[in-house]
């Protein structure tokens, strides 16, 4: 993967994303529609979409003004219209958890210690994405402010750090009513956009209107949570050592988590051997200690051939002190790893 640099304001940033991977943006959409006539049991169009669409993004303007001239500018770039560009931001609130049901989604963990911090996991999505997967390398003039984003093509946000060292992850988790709101990949690219630190994030969080639940790890240079998000509440928990896989691990969110039994067994399998395979780890780990944490199973979850099965498609260790992240694109049992360099 090379890095797509980006630079200007919220417009131009969009524009120069939509002109840099135009023709795989349209091949994309192109592509039963993101894929989703793949995953869903009953075909959708645009058209069938476009009301819903035009609701998300009335929720993105009023909650992020900014990304949503991302999104005009993404759309003018690639040549696209700006309800497929909008499309692209909310796939996966599109998709649901009742439409099409989950069976496993992310492994994350993160250790704190005085001098280096990590924060790692895998990235468990259906649909094939791994050859989608993006780097962005965003520099913002007007705060100086730098974004190292990992995504997927035409999505604008969904893992990274910044140059301030904090560094979000995230977890899929279900519960409650999805609903017409901001949808979290772009609140995280907001929030790495936006805030410096764990406390800046957990208060925009607060003043933010999400569509869906999600658990989000977030690592600054001084402390590192887990913020659980469901209905416009949040759980937060701190630690030195955090894992989290796919069901709530908050009590009174827990009586609300509507994981299907087969997943959250796996869910549960993935978080015992996650943390036992990191305590493990002594203080002189490696990046490379970390990754063989994902080469396994159950935590590595094979495909299986079929597109509507979650696998793993990524794996990502990040080290926001130093500014580097670790990337493997697919199985991370057989794919090599690339690194990429916030402060390069």
């Amino acid at each position: 993967m090379t890095p797509i640099k980006l630079s200007g304001d919220a417009f131009q940033i969009g524009e120069a994303h939509g002109r840099a991977l135009g023709a795989q943006i349209r091949g994309f959409l192109d592509d039963d529609l993101c894929r989703l006539n793949r995953i869903f049991y009953q075909r959708t169009s645009l058209a069938d979409l476009r009301e819903t669409i035009t609701r998300y993004g009335e929720a993105i303007s009023r909650d992020t003004p900014a990304l949503f001239d991302e999104i005009r500018g993404l759309a003018a770039g690639a040549e696209i219209g700006i309800e497929e560009s909008l499309l692209l931001q909310v796939r996966r609130e599109v998709m649901g958890y009742n439409r099409v049901p989950t069976g496993g989604d992310c492994t994350t963990l993160c250790r704190k210690q005085s001098k280096h911090s990590v924060l790692a996991q895998t990235i468990d999505l259906n649909g094939d994405l791994d050859d989608h997967m993006m780097i962005l390398d965003i520099t913002h003039p007007s705060s100086g402010r730098r974004v190292l984003v990992l995504s997927f093509v035409g999505l604008l946000g969904y893992l990274g750090m910044n140059s301030d060292g904090l560094a979000i992850g995230l977890n899929l988790v279900l519960g409650g009513t999805w609903c017409l709101g901001l949808p979290p990949y772009l609140a995280i690219r907001h929030l790495l956009d936006t805030c410096s630190d764990v406390e800046t994030c957990i208060d925009g969080l607060s003043r933010l209107h999400l569509a869906s639940s999600r658990a989000l790890t977030i690592c600054d240079r001084r402390s590192a949570v887990t913020v659980e998000l469901l209905e416009g509440k949040m759980a937060v928990a701190s630690g030195a050592e955090l894992v989290h896989t796919n069901h709530f691990l908050n009590r009174d969110f827990a009586a609300a988590d509507a994981i299907n039994p087969f997943a959250r067994n796996s869910s549960v399998r993935r978080l015992v051997a996650c943390r036992e395979r990191l305590q493990q780890l002594g203080t002189a780990a490696t990046s490379k200690d970390y990754m063989e944490i994902f080469c396994h199973e159950p935590i590595r979850v094979r495909g299986n051939g079929d597109i509507r099965r979650e696998r793993t498609v990524g794996t990502v260790i990040m080290s926001p002190e130093d500014g580097i992240m670790h990337v493997r694109r697919g199985d991370p049992a057989l794919a090599s790893t690339q690194t990429f360099h916030l402060h390069a």
